[in-house]
């Protein structure tokens, strides 16, 4: 199994602007391609929602995936095959998970003469919203033969002032 590294943005500090910008230009990339579909099949109202999915779709690998919580922490197994922990980014927010993935693919011109090849540029992403805060510092990622594990422990919660007034 093979680490992943996390990065932790609780907010506060100056890396989640970094995240909120990266998002805010793959929204705007998905913008872009979604217009580009909706002028080539002529345009005309009622699809813009159709046209917004496919443009997802011809720009990112949303993968299969599985949220679970248990025993005071959220797993999560996200379907990442053909990607090494170099090319996964992890970002931790408090309330969230973002994975994130970017991988190439080139031919080594002593390979010899390629007739055929499916094989480029691959993107995923995907955006887990968690019903719970989680601790930051106790988030982890791991990728093993093409299932990428997370896990992030719940973050404790403090009581409520008016139940630490109750049990003085």
């Amino acid at each position: 199994m093979s680490h992943v590294a996390v990065e932790k943005v609780d907010g506060k500090k100056a890396g989640a602007a970094s995240i909120f910008d990266e998002m805010k230009a793959l929204s705007e990339q998905i913008r872009h391609r979604a217009f580009q579909i909706f002028e080539r099949r002529g345009g005309g109202g009622g699809f813009a929602m159709n046209d917004w999915a496919d443009a997802e779709r011809d720009l990112f690998r949303i993968p299969e995936s599985e949220l679970v919580e248990q025993d005071g922490k959220f797993e999560v197994r996200v379907s990442a095959p053909g990607f090494d922990p170099a090319d996964v980014q992890v970002t931790a927010l408090p309330d969230a998970l973002i994975v994130k993935a970017s991988s190439t693919h080139k031919h080594d011109k002593s390979a010899g003469n390629v007739r055929f090849c499916e094989f480029g540029q691959k993107t995923l992403f995907r955006r887990f919203d968690l019903p719970e805060p989680i601790d930051l510092d106790k988030v982890t990622a791991n990728l093993d033969k093409g299932m990428l594990h997370l896990t992030a422990l719940k973050a404790k919660q403090e009581p409520a002032k008016n139940q630490q007034a109750i049990a003085a």
